[in-house]
């Protein structure tokens, strides 16, 4: 199989010399004919010039006319390099010729019918004394216009042929130094375009592509290339469930604002600086972004390429181990704690103290009972009411006083959306309470949650006894990242919070709690999180 730069030589070299033969032929014969024409106009031209002599049209009326019209005939000849200036009388008898012994014979030819009869001034071909001739042909007319002779101006064909070739030999060295140049400039874009295809021939082009296509949309990151006018020209498929994108065909040309519209790939089209591991919320998604800039062989910037990951999972799997760890500690605790409470209850057997064994026993049974119970009477939705239990019991092995506000009511069927919502906000609310209510040690830890679904919105309000918080810091501590506490994976709770409430068309507000410290009020549409109202 040839190779694509003897392909392209041979293809390019082919096309090009097929086309200039082809256009030099076309070039050349209409050139032909062209100078042909032209020295057969020029004959008559000549001709027309002799026809109207003063002093050879009175020449006629001469005893000798040929005395006269001879030398001037001559003289013409010789100016225009004519082959020959012949003159003649209606009887087409010669007054001139290049041959003077052929003064006074009969003009050869048969052609001076259309002049002498018609008085016509035209070119033709013919064969006289000298040979085969371009003609032209007029009538000559003395001062009352009668037709008294005839001019014949000839050049001789075979000169004429010779004239024809010299001018066409230029065009055809021209049409051949075409062709060697556009050689040349094939086999310099054969030798171009292997180099830019980096040496690679179709197939193996082919090849890499698929292969790179293949990568690109089986990488667990999402990816994102724009050109420099900032214009989408790819998306992998991670890049298209991140950003929720069913079909690409209808973003691919699209600004990539238009997608996301604080993806700062504008900067890099800009600057040509890179970004790496850059922050960046996709929606309710939060994710670590790379850009890196495309530049051109001369150092340009061509375009940018974005690749992102979601954070997401790695903060779902770091909860998920908070919670088991907090789970099993939770479970020691409570384990140790029924441990004492059993030795309690056996002493007081062994004491023989049975009403007090039994009271202890009903106690006990009795409060979580009212928990279970208050949570059924007034939060419809289970999985919303088990998370609040199990904060209930959290606070109660952190020693913390959990007060759920008598006048809590939450009757609306949540869909799957507005319970992972919900879900999401109250979870972050009350942990964020119980770490600041634990924060201080002069008081009593206590929180306390409150939440309703009357009229249009959805309202949680979740107050701590801790240090407390001005409401002019709610701009600063809802920041991504903003963190009072220590460690990674900070500064996102009230973040996600934030983003919720103005997704749901909601807002999220810092208030003064009578606990004394920090109240957050949430308010949600209730239209946006329900199946029905």
């Amino acid at each position: 199989m040839l190779s694509i730069r003897t392909q392209l030589l041979v293809l390019v070299g082919s096309l090009l010399a097929v086309i200039l033969g082809m256009q030099g032929v076309y070039l050349n014969l209409s050139k032909a004919d062209l100078l042909s024409e032209q020295i057969g106009m020029r004959a008559l031209s000549v001709a027309k010039t002799v026809a109207v002599i003063p002093e050879l049209v009175r020449a006629f009326d001469d005893p000798d006319p040929a005395a006269t019209i001879q030398p001037i005939a001559e003289r013409v000849r010789k100016e225009t390099g004519a082959a020959y200036v012949v003159v003649g009388n209606r009887e087409e008898i010669r007054y001139s010729h290049p041959v003077p012994e052929r003064i006074g014979g009969r003009m050869v030819g048969d052609d001076n019918e259309p002049a002498l009869i018609d008085g016509l001034s035209y070119v033709s071909l013919a064969t006289g004394t000298l040979g085969e001739a371009m003609r032209g042909k007029t009538p000559i007319r003395n001062a009352s216009g009668e037709i008294i002779g005839v001019v014949s101006v000839g050049f001789m064909l075979e000169k004429v042929s010779q004239d024809v070739g010299r001018s066409l030999y230029v065009g055809w060295l021209m049409i051949a130094g075409s062709v060697l140049l556009g050689l040349t400039g094939a086999v310099w874009l054969s030798v171009h375009f292997k180099r830019l295809i980096l040496g690679l021939e179709p197939h193996e082009i082919a090849r890499l592509v698929n292969e790179k296509e293949a990568i690109l949309q089986s990488i667990h990151e999402g990816l994102v290339a724009v050109n420099k006018e900032g214009r989408i020209t790819l998306l992998n498929q991670s890049a298209k469930r991140t950003l929720g994108i069913l079909d690409d065909r209808e973003y691919l040309g699209a600004p990539i604002d238009q997608l996301v519209p604080n993806s700062r790939l504008q900067e890099v089209l800009t600057h040509g600086e890179k970004q790496f591991d850059r922050e960046l919320w996709v929606g309710d998604v939060p994710v670590i972004v790379n850009r890196i800039p495309i530049l051109n062989p001369q150092g340009s910037v061509d375009g940018a390429v974005s690749t992102f990951r979601s954070q997401k999972e790695i903060r779902e799997l770091y909860t998920a181990l908070k919670r088991v760890s907090a789970d099993a500690d939770l479970l020691r605790e409570q384990a140790h704690e029924f441990s004492n409470r059993l030795y309690t209850i056996s002493g007081l057997l062994q004491l023989n103290q049975i009403d007090e064994a039994l009271a202890m026993i009903h106690q006990e049974g009795r409060a979580e009972q009212d928990e279970v119970r208050f949570v059924l009477q007034h939060l419809k939705n289970p999985v919303l009411g088990a998370m609040l239990l199990a904060k209930m019991n959290t606070a109660r092995q952190k020693l913390i006083q959990f007060e759920l506000d008598n006048n809590s009511s939450l009757e609306i069927d949540l869909n799957q959306q507005g319970q992972d919502v919900l879900m999401k906000v109250m979870s972050n609310l009350i942990d964020n309470a119980f770490d600041a209510a634990l924060e201080r040690k002069d008081v009593t830890a206590r929180v306390r949650v409150f939440f309703t679904d009357l009229g249009d919105q959805v309202l949680i309000e979740v107050e701590d006894s801790g240090l407390g918080l001005q409401p002019e810091e709610l701009a600063v501590i809802t920041q991504q990242g903003y963190s009072t506490k220590d460690g990674g994976h900070q500064g996102i709770g009230l973040a996600l919070i934030q983003r919720y409430a103005t997704m749901y068309s909601g807002n999220l507000y810092l208030e003064e709690g009578e606990l004394g410290g920090a109240c957050f009020v949430v308010t949600i549409e209730k239209s946006l999180i329900c199946n029905s109202i």
